[in-house]
């Protein structure tokens, strides 16, 4: 009873600990970011927070890693249609931009050059694995339903990239200034991810192939 006691307690204090590390990241950055800060701010010994991670890195893949459990969650709540589950993963970012701007830029920071972080990785590497295994089918499906050209691949990177391109404008100082309503723009967003695979169906090409403007790269064009 004891030992339980112990790990309930480690798992809360843990809880605790990335709760207050992600708080601070999103207040001070990256470079704002440091142990002592994060020690201070939870009244805790550093050397308590090296209980729970061995280095700064090591907490941030905690962080990603906890985000991502957290969307694959979200994810198995909504009904087993691609609209629900793309509207389910936009919102996740796009509710959070700041969020996920920074977890993004830290990961391709780390997985370019960080060593020791290869267990953490792998299993970051699972649980997107199995989120890519309840939305392929789904997508695949949609995109027949659809009569869409594009690849199942091809539709899931614009869908991604819909979604990360609209966080870093949502979460962009400059163009902050010039967006009207936030709620707007998601809900644009989301109706171009739906609208996507028309732009690859055969009766879009087909309506649309003469106006098409046609690229010429000759050598010529090229100097």
């Amino acid at each position: 009873m004891g030992s339980m006691d112990r790990q309930a307690q480690f798992r809360a204090r843990e809880t605790l600990i990335f709760d207050a590390a992600e708080q601070l990241l999103l207040e001070s950055g990256e470079s704002g970011m440091t142990l002592d800060a994060l020690a201070e701010r939870l009244d805790l010994a550093k050397g308590t927070l090296y209980k729970h991670f061995q280095s700064k890195d090591e907490m941030y893949m905690h962080l990603i890693i906890r985000n991502e459990q957290e969307m694959l969650a979200l994810m198995e709540l909504q009904p087993d249609d691609l609209p629900s589950q793309l509207v389910a993963f936009m919102l996740h970012h796009l509710h959070n931009p700041q969020r996920s701007v920074l977890l993004h830029q830290i990961e391709e920071r780390l997985s370019a050059g960080a060593v020791g972080l290869n267990t953490l990785f792998a299993q970051l590497y699972r649980i997107r694995k199995a989120r890519l295994k309840r939305i392929i089918p789904l997508a695949t499906r949609y995109l027949e339903q659809c009569d869409s050209q594009l690849t199942t691949r091809d539709y899931l990177a614009g869908i991604w990239s819909i979604s990360n391109g609209g966080a870093a404008i949502l979460n962009s100082s400059f163009y902050q200034r010039y967006l009207g309503h936030r709620d707007t723009l998601r809900c644009t967003l989301i109706e171009q991810a739906l609208a996507l695979p028309n732009l690859g169906s055969a009766t879009y090409a087909a309506r649309h192939h003469d106006d098409m403007p046609t690229a010429s790269l000759d050598t010529a064009d090229m100097q």
